[in-house]
């Protein structure tokens, strides 16, 4: 029987899609008939949020997008905070979910899982979602998802299958992937205005985003033909290397990097950002305010026209316009170069200066043990201060739920997604205590699969950062002070080692056998023992 079910598994492979993250209901079957022969490979979570969050995992750790087959009903309710995290960070995301069949369609007869409208429910977390009402629509709606995730801003994108069009025949329908388009890039007029306005600075400064990622060479060639110090976000952390001598380190939150963004430069670039709170406002020193020219480069219109404006808003992809930046820009004169690389060790020495030595410790004990390793953050307080303090060599090594949408749970099921789709890469899994019960039932997941991802707890008994929140507010703690499970007991009943770790030598000599240890492992670190008071 050739149906969509059958002609699905196909037309993904023919996009280059390696697994498929997805829990089989009843109403969902017919999606996985010809998954066994496409040669897909298929992992099951223990619940459509993780299928979500494994997704996304993947999808950052690869730069592909992740998939998922999910139910109709109870399964997409269950995926939008997955949803909404990788929308808000621009993570390509393939949703397919089966749909009461067309004639049942918002009639509110009671069928089973029955929503009035799955696709209303997930518009707000996707960056469309779209019914299939006949099978040989399928090559067209599943080319436009690619196109987004190719060319445009990624995110989530939904696609819902009715039960009658699932059983569909489909024989006749081509199943070869449509040509995508590639990604545009800015106006050349746009282009020489940048190129001059970058060739007059005397203090620019080069600040990138997640929309940055995959220009790497061009921005480097560009921050060094200009001298221009690099300030990077979260999601561009390696961009340009940690190392590098024009790398500022830090977030654009700290009080002197956001003085020399809105003060000190003349000319700011700023790459594929969007100049959020959670990037750029962590500590609460108000909305961004550049004193100097701003120049703009997004792929997405409506996000130049948002948070700071534009002098020069360049609208296009981050690596085809920055090429075409730095071949028209004039390079500054050696002194000039020089002066940058100074003031970026200026910048780097005063970040240096405001680091946890507890929290640093356990950063350069992991860097140590397991060097280049992708580490995957939930919201906890390793993950803060990495998100100011941790940096990378490489893009794609460091990635957390703390920003943009800031969910919990995350890193459980992402973790095992990065590694599914980076399994030559070690993978560190940063949790909190009270982050990891959102999804414990992931450590099941991880266990099955058997891939070599180290889970690390950093148990402080609840959420201390809410703690931390109530505490300076003079506000009662109530209902931050949790049951916390003994989670290397729970590893272990998972089918994976379990370690505790109170001090920082248990945790190199846990970390070390973790590491020595084929599957998956989970380490129990108390917080009292190796790292007192908050990150910063």
């Amino acid at each position: 029987m050739h149906n969509c079910g059958t002609l699905l598994p196909r037309l993904l492979a023919k996009y280059g899609v390696e697994i498929v993250f997805g829990i089989p209901g009843v109403h969902s079957v017919e999606l996985y008939r010809g998954l066994e022969q496409s040669g897909l490979r298929h992992v099951t979570p223990r619940h459509e949020q993780g299928a979500g969050f494994m997704a996304d995992g993947y999808a950052r750790a690869t730069g592909k997008p992740g998939v998922c087959f999910i139910i109709t009903g109870p399964g997409m309710t269950n995926i939008v905070t997955a949803m909404g995290q990788a929308l808000q960070d621009s993570i390509p995301m393939l949703v397919i979910s089966a749909v009461n069949r067309r004639a049942d369609l918002a009639m509110g007869e009671g069928r089973l899982h029955e929503l009035p409208n799955q696709g209303a429910l997930v518009s707000g977390v996707c960056r469309f979602s779209h019914t299939l009402m006949d099978v040989r629509n399928l090559p067209k709606v599943l080319a436009r998802a690619f196109a987004v995730f190719t060319s445009q801003r990624p995110g989530p994108v939904h696609i819902e299958i009715p039960l009658d069009v699932m059983v569909q025949d489909a024989s006749g329908i081509d199943d070869s992937a449509w040509p995508l388009p590639s990604p545009p890039a800015a106006a050349s007029r746009d282009i020489e205005q940048a190129a001059k306005l970058l060739g007059e600075a005397r203090r620019p400064l080069l600040v990138l985003g997640g929309g940055a990622i995959g220009a790497a060479k061009p921005l480097t060639a560009l921050a060094e033909k200009l001298g221009m110090p690099v300030i990077n976000t979260n999601n561009a952390k390696g961009v340009v290397p940690g190392s590098h001598p024009l790398a500022v380190g830090g977030s654009p939150s700290l009080k002197h990097l956001r003085q020399e963004l809105e003060q000190q430069a003349d000319v700011v670039l700023a790459v594929g950002t969007e100049f959020g709170e959670t990037d750029y406002d962590f500590f609460f020193l108000g909305d961004v305010d550049i004193r100097g020219k701003l120049i703009r480069i997004d792929i997405d219109a409506a996000q130049l026209c948002r948070n700071v404006k534009a002098d020069i808003p360049l609208l296009g992809d981050a690596g085809e316009t920055c090429v075409a930046l730095e071949q028209q820009v004039t390079a500054a004169d050696v002194e000039q170069q020089r002066a940058g690389r100074q003031r970026a060790a200026e910048l780097r020495q005063q970040e240096e200066a405001l680091r946890h030595e507890g929290y640093q410790a356990f950063f350069a004990t992991i860097g140590e043990v397991v060097p280049e390793a992708i580490i995957v953050g939930d919201s906890t307080q390793p993950a803060y201060f990495a998100q100011v303090h941790h940096n990378c060599e490489l893009p794609r090594r460091y990635f957390h739920s703390a920003t943009g949408f800031g969910t919990l749970g995350y890193a459980f099921p992402a973790a095992v997604g990065a590694k599914l789709g980076c399994p030559e890469l070690p993978v560190i899994c940063l949790t909190g205590d009270g982050g990891g019960q959102f999804t414990l039932n992931e450590l099941s997941s991880a266990a099955e699969v058997g891939e070599q991802v180290i889970f690390l707890v950093w148990n402080n008994q609840g959420h201390g950062e809410i703690r931390r929140f109530m505490d300076e507010r003079d506000i009662a703690q109530i209902g931050v002070n949790l049951h916390t499970p003994d989670y290397a007991a729970l590893a272990e009943a998972c089918g994976m080692k379990g370690y505790r770790a109170s001090d920082p030598a248990e945790f190199e000599r846990c970390l070390r056998a973790a590491v020595a240890h084929s599957g998956p492992s989970l380490i129990d670190v108390s917080e009292a023992g190796l790292a007192s008071g908050y990150p910063w």
